[in-house]
């Protein structure tokens, strides 16, 4: 086999799969040549919370045995991936991004795990994340680095997974979203991200956030990797009653079909209000990619979701007082002041106002699946700024219409249940990268890849990438 050549850290997970498949490389070259990346680069990144090099090295040699032994299992086999540090993995810690956490060693592996482990992947380590997957990084830890340029947010919560990925220093990741947590650090960072139909991917093994809003999908380098790696992860599981029992797909060949009489929806006014400009110019030349691949635009009138995404926050805190209950308050001088501040917020929240919460979101929930009774896809910003600085993020908490306008297309997605992939579609004169977002119809991931592989097979902008 031959050594990789210099780059490969960039290949996309498809790229490397045939490679390896045809044995031109090997995953011990390749698990190799990542962990030396790993430990030259993420000093100064941060993207990982725990490597596991030897175990990826043990795993890199028993898959190279067994592919050439002509036991290949499949795309992942041989593949270096990493995994949000909400993932249980079992002998290694998994914090959440937490104090309380950081001594858990979880007595199995995540779901999720266990079915990349099946498929063959290699598990690199695990990547950092906001303290329990909300907003903030715990104090105690040096927040991951945007690698376009270290002066940009690399988005939350899962910072590291959207900053290895981009940085070469893995070929995708499993991450979680519960108001935005794949869709912005893809947008930041300019990777692909898929936030799968909530159930669509078990939970178990995952640290909770809120339990009905969190979803479990990978951030890669393209929409045929994300294919790939749903279609390992996705399915029913025993040990999550709440995974969904409809059968699993043939994700990767269905994402091969093209864009061609997809009905792709745009709401001028909700798309257009308060958007950045250069964010308006990405969605224009977008659509005319789309129209381009034969899809059909139309236009469409969203239902509001002003008040989905002012309950998003109470509800997001009532489920993660629940998630917590047995640490806090009992080991609330553990926590971080934002963290805190949610426990005592959903502590709080009375059982009437929580219910009215929740009648307000089967309420949209019908609204948006009666919109997708006439449309295939929806098209939205992933946000409506340009790439944001650490400087304005750390305002933040002073700024609530601030906090509304990133909420503002990712949280009501989240409520909704609806999956979503996340696109990069430009650059800004600087360099930093911006996305849109579609949306799909419950379980209807496949549109949501057809049109992924379609735009990126006639654009070039996810080939980008920040480091050398």
């Amino acid at each position: 086999m031959n050594a990789l050549s210099a780059a490969s850290h960039y290949l996309t997970l498809s790229e490397l799969a045939a490679r390896l498949k045809a044995r031109s490389t090997s995953p011990v070259d390749v698990t190799r040549t990542l962990l030396e990346r790993i430990s030259r680069l993420d000093p100064s990144l941060k993207a990982y919370a725990h490597v596991m090099a030897d175990d990826a090295m043990a795993q890199a040699e028993a898959a190279q045995a067994e592919i050439e032994d002509d036991g290949y299992r499949g795309p992942l086999h041989g593949v270096p991936l990493a995994v949000k540090d909400l993932c249980w993995t079992q002998g290694h810690p998994t914090a959440a991004g937490m104090s309380v956490h950081r001594n858990f060693l979880p007595p199995e592996n995540a779901t999720v795990v266990r079915r990349l482990k099946e498929a063959g992947a290699i598990i690199l380590g695990k990547l950092q994340l906001t303290e329990g997957a909300y907003s903030d990084h715990h104090p105690s830890i040096e927040p991951p680095k945007n690698p376009w340029n270290p002066d940009y947010w690399p988005g939350i919560s899962s910072s590291g997974a959207g900053t290895a990925t981009a940085a070469g220093l893995c070929y995708g990741a499993i991450a979680s979203d519960t108001g935005g947590s794949i869709r912005w650090p893809c947008a930041a960072n300019g990777l692909t991200g898929l936030k799968p139909t909530w159930g669509r991917v078990s939970r178990h093994g995952v640290f909770e956030l809120a339990a009905t809003l969190d979803h479990v999908g990978p951030i890669a380098r393209s929409a045929m990797d994300c294919a790939l790696l749903l279609a390992a992860i996705a399915g029913p599981d025993p040990k999550d009653p709440t995974a969904l029992l409809d059968p699993v797909p043939e994700y990767a060949s269905l994402a091969g079909q093209g864009a061609q009489r997809l009905r792709i929806a745009v709401d001028p006014g909700w798309n257009d209000t308060d958007v950045d400009p250069l964010v308006k110019e990405v969605l224009s030349e977008t659509v005319e990619v789309f129209r381009s691949l034969g899809a059909t635009i139309v236009e469409v009138s969203c239902p509001d979701t002003t008040q989905a995404i002012a309950d998003w926050t109470p509800n997001c805190a009532v489920e993660a007082a629940v998630a917590h209950e047995a640490t806090y308050p009992l080991r609330k001088s553990e926590y971080g002041p934002v963290l805190a501040s949610v426990m005592e917020n959903g502590r709080a929240l009375s059982g009437t106002d929580y219910q009215k919460i929740l009648l307000r979101r089967l309420e949209l929930r019908g609204r948006i699946a009666a919109l997708f009774g006439t449309i295939d896809l929806l098209l939205t910003p992933a946000h409506p700024f340009a790439p944001l600085s650490l400087e304005t993020i750390q305002t933040l908490g002073t700024q609530p219409d601030l906090i509304f306008k990133l909420q503002r297309y990712t949280c009501p997605f989240n409520l909704t249940g609806n999956p979503t992939i996340t696109l990069p579609g430009g650059f800004t004169d600087a360099g930093l990268p911006i996305a849109f977002q579609l949306v799909a119809a419950h379980l209807d991931e496949p549109a949501l890849l057809r049109a992924g592989v379609a735009f990126q097979n006639a654009t070039s902008w996810h080939c980008r990438h920040p480091l050398a």
